[in-house]
């Protein structure tokens, strides 16, 4: 039988330095897969106007049922389009919004409304009560079906919109009022105020520009 070899320390340690151990790279935190924070993504919503709802203003006439109110609109929001705040801000859509739904609430209620005990109302001021958008186009609907407007006809307790309680402050003496909002989401503050005039036994009809409804 051969001897068995022995290997020497200095040997092994030749043989330890001709071993090639690979490279193992290190992963650093930006590396590592990122997590969305929703709370910032909210945040963003908040302020990012590129995110806002939009209207391309086609005509898309829609009767709508939220938050225990049926309402019609003309317009619906969209991907594409102006914003809500810049059409707000714009002073040229007070008379295009009133040339467009009045013939809708004509039509609706009988070319005879101005003989009846009809009245145009809006939903209550929270900001802009000098120059409310929602109140200027209202006025000009009240003028082209010739009956009276009633300009801050509630007031809210509050400014939260979800579950507001309105209270009476300038209520029209016509039996049957036209309620109009600009824009309309969850339906709550036409519901607030079908609220107020059902139980001062107003009649009532909800309209509104722009269903920001899904």
């Amino acid at each position: 039988m051969m001897a068995e070899e022995i290997i020497t320390v200095p040997e092994l340690e030749d043989v330890c330095a001709q071993i090639e151990v690979p490279e193992i790279t290190e992963l650093s935190v930006s590396e590592q897969r990122e997590v969305k924070d929703i709370f910032s993504l909210k945040q963003r919503k908040a302020w990012d106007k590129t995110m806002e709802a939009r209207c391309d203003f086609h005509y898309r006439l829609r009767l709508t049922r939220r938050a225990d109110t049926n309402f019609v609109s003309i317009w619906q929001k969209s991907v594409f389009g102006r914003t809500l705040t810049d059409i707000k801000g714009d002073d040229s859509m007070i008379p295009f919004f009133a040339e467009n739904i009045s013939p809708v609430i004509k039509e609706m209620i009988g070319p005879n409304i101005s003989k009846g005990s009809w009245a145009v109302v809006t939903t209550p001021m929270r900001r802009h009560t000098e120059h409310n958008f929602a109140s200027l186009i209202s006025e000009r609907i009240a003028d082209t079906l010739r009956i009276p407007f009633y300009y801050d006809c509630a007031r809210c307790r509050n400014r939260q919109r979800v579950g507001a309680v309105f209270t009476p402050n300038n209520i029209p003496a016509q039996q049957n009022i036209i309620v109009f909002d600009d824009f309309v989401t969850t339906g709550s503050t036409l519901h607030g105020m079908k609220e107020l005039l059902w139980q001062l036994g107003k009649n009532c009809c909800f309209f509104a520009g722009i269903n920001n409804a899904m």
